[in-house]
């Protein structure tokens, strides 16, 4: 039996709790340092397409841009074989924005997350629910999900996959959960064509937060980024054939590897929209 509070039902274990309870703690403190959140529920209605904070216009800017090519290219081809709406599991979602979403064009979310906090984590959504009936809300960790096989027609990892320790174990565990002919979705999380840009990427984000915050955000070894190496070998072992989108962001971000080269920078990250089906 899990518990609940407000709403959320908690399927993490206690030992699990604890081995979380460093990282969450860290995530919570960077999350707020940035001005995640609000307390108004106008800024919550307004995701992604407006930052009504003016914090982080720019993350926002890449979400919004990402959901309305899913919206355009992604979502009606999936729609059309579930005439009635999906069941589809939400992994890493947050404040629920895209549950939210989802929820308004008829589907059934569930959202997972490890945050709980009413202000950047599941208890946010609860903002949603004065125009949409109130979705399922878990916190659970994205390796051990709280639920039968074959019970969502849909998986999407809300920019959370680089969260995971191991993504072939990540990997496998979603797709247990989804049903014959469903889909799979990896939305923004971190990309490169190299390793090395990754392993860069990741050796000045630990210093920069060392620097800011007094710790360096890697209380779990999370794998952080995605490369076209580790896309074909996670394709391979899961016989899966990624659909590899690229949702356009403007010039201004379509020009920052050129950017990069003229003075010599490692390449900087692209975030990519990831589709496979499971015809298994």
């Amino acid at each position: 039996m899990l518990s609940e509070i407000d709403g959320i039902y908690n399927a993490l274990p206690p030992e699990r709790e604890s081995t979380f309870q460093q990282f969450v703690h860290d995530y919570e403190s960077v999350r707020a340092n940035e001005g995640r959140g609000s307390s108004s529920a106008d800024y919550y209605l307004a995701l992604p397409f407006k930052d009504l904070t003016g914090r982080n216009v720019w993350q926002w800017h890449i979400r919004a841009r990402t959901f309305r090519f899913m919206e355009k290219h992604l979502l009606p081809k999936i729609e059309s074989s579930c005439p009635q709406g999906c069941d589809v599991l939400d992994v890493g979602a947050g404040n629920g924005w895209l549950s939210y979403r989802l929820a308004q064009r008829g589907h059934r979310p569930v959202a997972v997350d490890l945050l709980v906090n009413d202000t950047d984590g599941l208890g946010a959504a609860r903002h949603y629910f004065q125009l949409v009936p109130p979705f399922m809300r878990l916190k659970a960790e994205m390796d051990c999900l709280p639920f039968m096989p074959a019970q969502f027609d849909v998986v999407i990892f809300n920019a959370s996959l680089h969260y995971s320790v191991d993504y072939l174990t990540t990997l496998q565990e979603a797709l247990r959960c989804l049903r014959k002919g469903g889909h799979l979705i990896v939305a923004d999380s971190p990309f490169y064509r190299r390793e090395e840009s990754g392993q860069e990427m990741l050796q000045e984000k630990r210093a920069a937060f060392n620097r800011q915050f007094g710790f360096s955000s890697d209380s779990i070894p999370s794998r952080e980024y995605l490369t076209t190496e580790t896309l074909n070998d996670l394709g391979a072992h899961l016989a899966l054939k990624w659909n590899v989108h690229k949702p356009w962001c403007g010039f201004s971000w379509a020009l920052r590897p050129v950017k990069a080269s003229l003075l010599r920078r490692r390449e900087p990250s692209k975030f990519y929209l990831l589709h496979a089906r499971v015809e298994n």
